[in-house]
């Protein structure tokens, strides 16, 4: 099946015209699947539509920072504080209005199409805001560790209008070979979407000098078992 073909099956036929994302359009979209098959991560810019970017953005400037959780390091039983090793405030996203809604309805639509292209048996997608306050950081780690994770492919989505690069917050993503080789450094620049292999790929977050908003989300397998659920966040 052509691929235009595959996105046109996968996108909703009612999302209203001006939340139409930019991986609607064949070009941003080709290249990340094309990036994924070849090198295990991708960075697009202006992925979404520029309206579409500005509703999220508003979307967690509103949130207000005591609605917001300090985030920690691991998951399950060994998720803990650790203000040494990452200082962002976090909200998971809930479908309860419209722009959040259609944010995980194109992500959604966005699995489908990865799991037909690239054969990943992705299961969901859990996502949530994230805001580093002047002077956060996130130090260098994996979003998944080998055969202990369900999470496949990260993504960042970044929201902040008119990023420079005095203002710091860079992601930094390192070889999966040797991680102390920096494969690039990517401003946090609006629009912009990162996804690579998250049990692949160490990364960073340089100190942001202003407040910097995004959306962090991982594409994951099922692995709930007879005798264990698998939950989500």
């Amino acid at each position: 099946m052509a691929l235009d073909d595959t996105l046109s099956n996968c996108l909703p036929d009612d999302l209203p015209e001006d939340l139409l994302p930019a991986f609607s359009r064949h070009e941003p979209f080709a290249l990340l699947l094309s990036d994924l098959q070849a090198k295990g991560w991708s960075i697009q810019d202006d992925f979404f539509s520029a309206a579409f970017t500005d509703k999220l953005m508003a979307e967690v400037q509103a949130i207000q920072s005591e609605n917001m959780l300090q985030a920690g390091v691991g998951r399950k039983q060994s998720h803990q504080l650790d203000l040494s090793a990452r200082r962002d405030y976090i909200k998971w996203i809930d479908p309860i209005n419209d722009t959040c809604k259609t944010f995980l309805d194109e992500m959604e639509a966005l699995r489908i199409v990865l799991n037909r292209q690239l054969f990943l048996g992705l299961f969901d997608f859990e996502a949530h805001f994230a805001r580093y306050e002047d002077g956060a950081f996130y130090e260098k780690h994996l979003d998944a560790f080998k055969g202990q994770s369900n999470r496949i492919l990260s993504t960042v989505l970044y929201l902040n209008d008119d990023w420079r690069e005095t203002d710091g917050g860079e992601l930094i993503i390192y070889d999966e070979y040797d991680e102390e080789v920096e494969l690039g450094r990517f401003l946090p620049k609006k629009g912009r979407l990162a996804v690579f292999l998250s049990e692949c790929f160490p990364h960073e977050v340089n100190v942001a000098k202003r407040t910097r908003h995004s959306i962090a989300g991982w594409f994951r397998v099922n692995n709930t078992t007879a005798k264990e659920l698998d939950p989500g966040q």
